[in-house]
C-alpha cells in the first residue's frame, strides 16, 4: 500500500514536481528587462548556431560524397542522392542567409539571399578543385600519411580548411554572421581558428593544427605549409578620437608563395609580408617583414650534453627528482 498518498496526490506536490524552479522565473525576467545585447525578444530574424552546424556537416557531405556517410555511396544512385542533398541543404542554408542579411530590421526584405546563394553553389566546384590540391599538399607533405582517403576521414586541417573556403564565398558576397559562424563551427571541432575573410591559395595544408590562428585580413599564397601553434594575427587596432577601436583595415600579415611556418611562431601586423621561398623556424616572434628566400631562427644560447653516469660517479649518488 502507498505511503503518504494524499501528500503525493496533491495539487501542492505536483506543482513541485513539475516546476520546482519557478521562484527563479521573476528575477530571470526581470535580468532580460534590464541586461541589454543579451537576448533577442520579440525576433526571429538571427541565425541559428544549431542549424549551421548541421548545415556545415551536409556541406562536407556535398564536398566529400561518400567520406561522411555511414552507408556506401553507390555509383548509379549517386545522382539522385547529390540532388536531394543539394535541394535540402539550399532549403535551410536559404533560412539562415535570409536571417543574416534581415538583422537589425527583420521585417525589411533585401532581394540579396537570392543571388548570394546562386554565388555560393556556382562555386563549389571551384572550392571542390582547391581541396584537391589541399589534400594533395598534405598528401606531400606529411610522411606519417600512407593514402589520400585517411586526410579526407582523419586530418581536422582538412575540415577546417572545407569550411573556410566554403565560408569565405559567403563573406566576399556580402552575407555579414553567417560566414562566421560556420568557421567557429569548425574552430571548436579542430582548434583550427580560420577568418572566413582571409584569402587562401591552392596547396594549403596545416600539419597538426591545434592553436592556429588565422587572421581576417591575411593573405596567404601558394604552397603554405603551417605547423600547429602558428598564429597569423594583428599588431595593434586604429582607434577613433572616442578611443573605440576602428573597423577594418588591413591588420594582418600576408604569406607569399612556397612558404613554411614552423610550430609556435607568431607573425603580426598588416604592413608585414613574409617573402617567398622562406621558412620561418619554431618559436619566433616577428613584426616586421622579411625578404623572400629568407630563413629565420632564433640561435641557441649555449645547449650543454653531459654524461650522467659520470656525473653520477663523480658526486657518489644518483640524480632525483
Amino acid at each position: 500500500m502507498p505511503k503518504n498518498t494524499e501528500a503525493t496526490n496533491s495539487p501542492h506536490a505536483a506543482s513541485v514536481r513539475e516546476k520546482p524552479y519557478d521562484q527563479f522565473v521573476p528575477e530571470l525576467l526581470a535580468s532580460y528587462a534590464t541586461t541589454g545585447g543579451l537576448n533577442n525578444r520579440d525576433s526571429h530574424n538571427m541565425p541559428s548556431t544549431r542549424a549551421v552546424g548541421q548545415i556545415c556537416l551536409d556541406l562536407l557531405q556535398l564536398l566529400f560524397p561518400g567520406f561522411h556517410d555511414e552507408d556506401a555511396v553507390q555509383n548509379h544512385s549517386l545522382a539522385e542522392l547529390t540532388s536531394a542533398r543539394l535541394a535540402e541543404v539550399a532549403s535551410r542554408l536559404e533560412d539562415q542567409v535570409r536571417k543574416s542579411v534581415r538583422i537589425g530590421n527583420p521585417q525589411k526584405p533585401t532581394g540579396r539571399t537570392p543571388p548570394i546563394l546562386r554565388h555560393f553553389f556556382s562555386s563549389f566546384t571551384d572550392v571542390r578543385e582547391l581541396l584537391r590540391t589541399d589534400i594533395e599538399a598534405a598528401y606531400e607533405g606529411d610522411p606519417a600519411t600512407l593514402y589520400r582517403e585517411e586526410i579526407i576521414l582523419s586530418y581536422p586541417a582538412i575540415e577546417a580548411i572545407a569550411i573556410q573556403r566554403l565560408a569565405h564565398v559567403l563573406h566576399i558576397a556580402g552575407t555579414p554572421i553567417l560566414p562566421r559562424m560556420m568557421t567557429e563551427w569548425a574552430h571548436s571541432r579542430t582548434g583550427i581558428d580560420i577568418h572566413p575573410g582571409a584569402q587562401i591559395g591552392s596547396h594549403f595544408f596545416i600539419d597538426h593544427g591545434t592553436g592556429v590562428v588565422i587572421g581576417e585580413t591575411c593573405k596567404i599564397g601558394r604552397r603554405v605549409k603551417l605547423y600547429h601553434g602558428v598564429t597569423l594575427g594583428a599588431r595593434s587596432f586604429a582607434k577613433d578620437d572616442a578611443g573605440h577601436i576602428v573597423k577594418g583595415g588591413k591588420r594582418h600579415p600576408n604569406v607569399e608563395d612556397n612558404v613554411t611556418i614552423y610550430p609556435n611562431s607568431t607573425i603580426l601586423g598588416g604592413a608585414t609580408i613574409i617573402g617567398a621561398n622562406s621558412t620561418i623556424g619554431a618559436n619566433v616572434f616577428l613584426m616586421h617583414s622579411i625578404p623572400p628566400d629568407s630563413l629565420v631562427v632564433y640561435e641557441e644560447k649555449q645547449l650543454v650534453i653531459r654524461d650522467k653516469s659520470a656525473r653520477r660517479i663523480e658526486a657518489g649518488h644518483d640524480w632525483m627528482i
